[in-house]
């Protein structure tokens, strides 16, 4: 049993790209759910079946080569880290953030469509 699921699970996908691998499997709960949406939307994840109270991802390849560059976690269950949306233009760059709204789990892109902000779970680069 791990301490923070969903850190853990982003670091599992970190990890498989970097190693090239293709699939990553977690225990399934609410919050990796709609963040494994979130990558799937981005073009991160091929796709995400959930089996038996797990969730298995895949992830996607262009040329080869992972689409998932990096992935940097911002809040951590000892330090939560923040963003309105004027933060989020104020950011300039191929960075794209995922995002914890009182809408749901958005990215960054979203965020400012629906001029939102909240709690920042990771950096994808």
């Amino acid at each position: 049993m791990t301490n923070y699921p969903l850190g853990d699970f982003l670091i599992r996908i970190k990890n498989q790209a970097l190693t090239k691998g293709s699939e990553v499997s977690v225990a399934k709960t609410k919050m990796i759910v709609a963040v494994a949406k979130a990558l799937l939307d981005l073009g991160v994840l091929r796709e995400f079946v959930e089996q038996d109270g797990n969730i298995v991802v895949k992830l996607a390849y262009r040329k080869k080569e992972p689409v998932l560059i990096d992935l940097k976690l911002v809040s951590k269950p000892g330090l939560r880290v923040y963003m309105s949306v004027d933060d989020l233009l104020k950011k300039k760059g191929p960075k794209v953030y995922i995002l914890s709204t009182p809408k749901g789990i958005k990215n960054s892109k979203q965020a400012i469509k629906e001029r939102v902000g909240g709690e920042v779970i990771a950096e994808i680069l």
